[in-house]
């Protein structure tokens, strides 16, 4: 077994136009000595602007340590993460905060809304972290809220909301800053079934309207034929990939629900 190990110095990695973040080899080693768990084993892909990326496994399968060392959350054993021609495996403590402060926004399975604000001032707090005018801020938030559908529930408390409501509130603070790559962990984990149809048509518009660009981690089957391309992970490896192309949604469905049986993940359909 491999000891942990640091992440080794490479050349500079220059991206091409359209990609947004490129993986290079990273593994992610836990433990000591004779108990160490490998939980990514040398894990290479990229993601192009304006992709909506889906990244699947069961459970033990390493896509959450995954999404933890491209969320910055987590350091690389070794290899290597850019965004742009920013390698953030190379980055300190306090370059790493401002970097994903001002580049990343995060959609989690739990909502993470403060109770003791509106939907409308748990947008602006997010706004509030980067500064700028008032005016400014309280356009933004004004478009955004529009954009995602929530501007009747502005002044309700997250108390006062469904939870696919406060799930697209979640949807709104993630992409106020305009961030080079939105993140998502389980968004539909706690919704049912009309709320989580409604977040992936949410994500779906965010993506192609608006532009932006999502890596999501999920075990379920129906969120992931939103996306435009799949990664399975089996035994902290890609095991597969697949692509929808000019499928339709169903018959992408169906082709995840054949990987997933190879894989053991969890498909959840029935949504």
């Amino acid at each position: 077994m491999r000891k942990k190990r640091k992440a080794e110095a490479a050349s500079p990695v220059i991206l091409n136009e359209n990609e947004q973040l490129r993986v290079c080899d990273v593994e992610k080693y836990y433990g000591a000595k004779n108990n160490i768990t490998r939980a990514v084993n040398r894990v290479s892909f990229s993601v192009d602007k304006g992709e909506f990326l889906g990244i699947m496994g069961a459970s033990g399968s390493g896509k959450t340590t995954l999404l933890n060392m491209l969320s910055t959350i987590d350091r690389v054993t070794a290899g290597h993460i850019y965004y742009g021609n920013t390698d953030i495996t190379e980055l300190d403590e306090d370059a790493l905060s401002d970097f994903r402060r001002e580049n990343l926004g995060f959609v989690f399975q739990d909502f993470n809304l403060l109770d003791t604000l509106t939907i409308e001032e748990n947008i602006i707090l997010a706004m509030s972290l980067h500064g700028g005018k008032k005016k400014d801020v309280d356009r933004k938030v004004d478009s955004i809220l529009k954009a995602l559908g929530i501007d009747g529930i502005r002044n309700k408390f997250p108390s006062q909301v469904s939870g696919g409501q406060k799930q697209r509130c979640a949807c709104a603070r993630a992409l106020v800053n305009d961030p080079r790559l939105i993140m998502a962990d389980e968004p539909t984990g706690a919704l049912d079934s009309k709320s989580a149809q409604m977040l992936m048509a949410t994500f779906k518009a965010m993506n192609e309207q608006m532009g932006a660009t999502i890596l999501m981690v999920t075990h379920d089957a129906f969120s992931a034929s939103y996306c435009n391309r799949i990664l399975f992970l089996k035994d902290g490896e890609i095991f597969n990939e697949l692509i929808r192309g000019e499928q339709s949604r169903k018959e992408f469905l169906g082709e995840i629900l054949d990987v997933l049986a190879l894989t053991g993940g969890d498909s959840r359909y029935g949504q």
